[in-house]
């Protein structure tokens, strides 16, 4: 079966391809609401798709060119890429993921031309660094010494700029020499660094000077949960503040990958998603900037090859929760530092 498919005639492949990039006709009704295919919300709005939604044509036409996609060659998906100028690296699902949202976002736009492709301005990209030991045994307590911000313009989808302080930790200020190994963080580097408190309201100014909150719309993404419901979290009952109300809510990259690309968990650690995008580690990992800037690199491919990152974590009554896709989006506070504790 799979060597017929291989085998289809290559001209019916191009005549599809070439249907796909034509016009679509104009079929919009107004007052409509554009359902994505994916069935996921539109302008925060859950989207309940009817069946004279997918009645036009041009869902048709993306369901054939689709179909073609699915049994192109990896030779044949890179020509087609470079044919559009768009990125040729990444393994095969990801090359075929990239080129069928490519067409898709082409006659949608068609179909009613769009006002911007992301849900904020910016997304702020931490990766925190924190105490560890070799062992980490359950009572350890991880204080973070590394509190890295990258600035990506979802707009220019460029890394805008960057914020890095590091910690002077309360509970173990001497690190371990696994830590110091693993991290690239010196002791002198703490024992010269501000403590939490002072840290997190230099990083409140920088994001006002930026205007995140008030003038753009902004976003919290990290790699996994932990960096906001294990280390912050820990963090803060440490330096007796309250949890800062901006990163509250936020993207959690491997969620997204995952649920994008269509793969397990397992394939969603932060060199193995540079790997499948077809993308080398930059830098030295484990440096919280560094980790910073290659997670912001994995957010870039994915929004360029139609990913829409959105909110999906959150942290309630000190509880970790997942953030429904039908939740209406909207952007993080304006950042304020937070009270201390009683």
């Amino acid at each position: 079966m799979e060597a017929q498919k291989e085998n289809r005639p290559q001209g019916a492949h191009n005549e599809a391809l070439a249907r796909a990039e034509r016009p679509a006709p104009a079929s919009h009704s107004p007052g409509k609401q554009r359902c994505r295919l994916d069935g996921e919300e539109n302008n925060g709005q859950h989207c309940t798709s009817s069946s004279s939604d997918y009645s036009d044509p041009v869902y048709k036409e993306i369901a054939v060119t689709n179909g073609y996609i699915n049994r192109m060659s990896r030779d044949e998906l890179r020509a087609k890429l470079a044919e559009f100028r768009l990125e040729t690296r990444g393994v095969k699902d990801v090359l075929k993921k990239r080129l069928k949202n490519y067409y898709k976002k082409q006659k949608l736009m068609q179909k009613e031309p769009t006002n911007g492709d992301s849900y904020y301005d910016y997304i702020c990209v931490i990766d925190f660094e924190a105490t560890c030991e070799e062992d980490n045994q359950p009572e350890f307590t991880h204080e973070i010494i590394e509190f890295p911000i990258v600035l990506l313009n979802t707009h220019t989808l460029e890394i805008e700029d960057t914020f890095q302080q590091y910690v002077k930790p309360e509970i173990n200020p001497q690190l371990s020499n696994f830590c110091i190994n693993l991290t690239g963080i010196t002791q002198d580097h703490v024992d010269k660094a501000d403590a939490f408190p002072q840290v997190l309201q230099n990083v409140v100014e920088w994001m006002r000077q930026r205007e995140l909150g008030t003038k753009y719309s902004y976003t919290i993404l990290t790699d996994g949960s932990w960096d906001m419901s294990k280390f912050l979290n820990i963090q803060c009952r440490i330096s007796r503040i309250k949890y800062p109300s901006f990163a509250k809510k936020w993207i959690n990259i491997r969620k997204s990958y995952g649920n994008f690309y269509k793969v397990p968990r397992n394939q969603t650690k932060l060199t193995i998603m540079l790997e499948k995008l077809g993308m080398n580690y930059d830098g030295r990992p484990h440096s919280g900037l560094d980790d910073s800037k290659n997670i912001a690199r994995i957010a870039i491919r994915m929004l360029q090859d139609g990913c829409e990152l959105r909110v999906n974590e959150r942290m309630h009554g000190g509880q970790l929760m997942t953030v429904s896709s039908s939740t209406p989006v909207e952007g993080a506070p304006a950042p304020q530092m937070p009270h201390f504790r009683n």
